[in-house]
């Protein structure tokens, strides 16, 4: 492997021993979160500001156009796709939601069966 060895897109799902290399691991995902954080804010500031100058300028009979929106739709599609690279495949349920999701709903079965004893 050496020096040309490249890591993978889910490096943090194997175990590191080296805590330099951990914590360069973690600095980095901490980098990449933030900066997803900030093109998602400059993303809605923008946005916002297109939005609204649309509808102070010209009212709604030209608000509902396509140029009006077409800004907001294809860079969020642009956010969507950085979101996925920041967070990966577990986006939207995450690591262990299955496993979470199973014990809530026995936690709430415990709690029915000891409200009716």
């Amino acid at each position: 492997m050496g020096r040309y060895y490249k890591r993978g897109f889910d490096d943090d799902q194997y175990e590191i021993n080296n805590p330099d290399e951990r914590y360069n691991m973690a600095y980095k995902r901490v980098k990449k979160i933030k900066g997803f954080y900030i093109h998602f804010l400059v993303y809605i500031l923008v946005n916002g500001f297109i939005l609204a100058r649309k509808f102070y300028k010209h009212g709604d009979e030209d608000f509902w156009n396509w140029d009006t929106f077409s800004t907001a739709l294809f860079w969020g599609i642009g956010i969507i796709a950085h979101a996925s690279s920041v967070f990966g495949k577990n986006l939207f349920f995450g690591k262990n939601w299955e496993e979470r999701k199973i014990q809530e709903f026995l936690e709430k079965d415990k709690e029915q069966e000891r409200k009716w004893e």
